[in-house]
């Protein structure tokens, strides 16, 4: 496997007995007490998870999700010793630029469902077919379709250097990178080590470094995400707690529960992809394999950044601008960390505004 370069077409075909399975699981959850505190002070509270969990087990159908997924067009490769998957959508339009998205944790494929379609047909989408790109967009490293990982070490510039190897064997030479969360890091690092290549970085959900409670999980993922893998490759319940605490805490302020900012099955695709995959801990693994990275300075880059800014991420444009050559800055009243699925119509819309003159 470590020489094979091939490109192979995949497409996503769960057994049933894993479906099986994870419904029973969910059936013998054994609940915690709750916390006799206010709602959400301690975690997620007890009723709102049993909640979402009985619609998961008796509501939320996998099939038709992994039917949508599975209209995008989908391709493995072995790079760095790792079997690494990506959807790979074409435009219809022959002028398309290619753009490679970059997801992070807790995030997925499944986040880029609402984008795809109108980033690479917007002339099916009521858009200027001028604006319109090849996506590629990978699983990280260890996670899901691209896990579970057999190897630790997938520093950013690991990853940013498997990105350039994947646009190069899918026949890209110019491209440009698009990241939230940990993609908002991946991206930049990519137009650093191929600035020929790159045309242009567009990011959004800069990640801050959040502190006291709120920067518990990344303390336990960045020292010991194999003991934490146990609890959640064992308990379905105890995954969907892990990330939906996230969509609590990142998504549009303004939004009381996860999903009034977020489509609720979409949520639960992006948790179901890390369950039946079984890469909760090599996901995890890319806070300690990236912890050094992402407390070194990356030093300047030439390419042309653009930045979008959604409620409740950090973004200081005269920071940005220390190391990053941004020409593009803009900041929305709506949305929150993860734009593609909160707020689908504006993160399209910015990305096509920044890469239109860089094409």
């Amino acid at each position: 496997m470590p020489g094979d370069t091939a490109l192979r077409p995949f497409r996503i075909a769960i057994p049933q007995a894993d479906l099986d399975d994870l419904r029973a699981r969910l059936a013998r959850t054994r609940w915690p007490d709750d916390a006799p505190a206010p709602a959400w002070s301690y975690g997620v509270p007890v009723g709102y998870l049993k909640s979402l969990t009985d619609h998961w087990m008796t509501a939320y159908d996998w099939r038709v999700h992994e039917a949508e997924l599975n209209r995008f067009p989908q391709v493995t490769t072995v790079i760095d010793g790792e079997r690494l998957h990506a959807l790979h959508v074409r435009s219809p339009e022959p002028g398309a630029l290619p753009l490679i998205l970059s997801h992070g944790w807790p995030g997925s494929i499944v986040e880029f469902m609402k984008v795809i379609g109108p980033l690479t047909d917007p002339r099916g989408h009521g858009a200027d077919p001028a604006d319109a790109f090849h996506v590629v967009a990978p699983s990280l490293p260890g996670f899901a379709f691209s896990g579970p990982a057999r190897s630790t070490g997938w520093s950013l510039e690991r990853i940013a250097r498997a990105w350039a190897q994947w646009m190069h064997r899918l026949g890209y030479a110019r491209y440009g990178a698009q990241g939230g969360d940990t993609g908002s890091l991946i991206s930049p690092v990519l137009g650093r080590i191929a600035p020929d290549q790159v045309v242009g970085v567009h990011v959004n959900g800069a990640l801050g470094f959040p502190t006291g409670d709120r920067s518990g999980y990344s303390a336990i993922q960045s020292t010991r995400p194999q003991t934490l893998a146990y609890g959640l490759h064992d308990s379905p319940a105890g995954q969907l707690a892990w990330i939906v605490e996230k969509f609590k805490e990142w998504t549009d302020p303004a939004a009381e529960l996860p999903e009034d900012a977020v489509d609720r099955d979409q949520l639960l695709t992006n948790v179901t992809v890390y369950w039946l995959t079984g890469t909760a801990g090599s996901a995890a693994r890319l806070y300690k394999d990236g912890a050094m990275d992402w407390s070194q300075p990356l030093g300047p880059s030439r390419v042309p950044t653009g930045v979008a800014v959604f409620p409740g991420d950090a973004g200081i444009r005269r920071v940005a601008e220390q190391n990053d050559n941004v020409v593009h800055w803009s900041e929305f009243d709506r949305g929150g960390h993860f734009a593609a699925m909160e707020a689908p119509d504006l993160l399209v819309t910015d990305i096509r505004a920044f890469f239109r003159p860089l094409r």
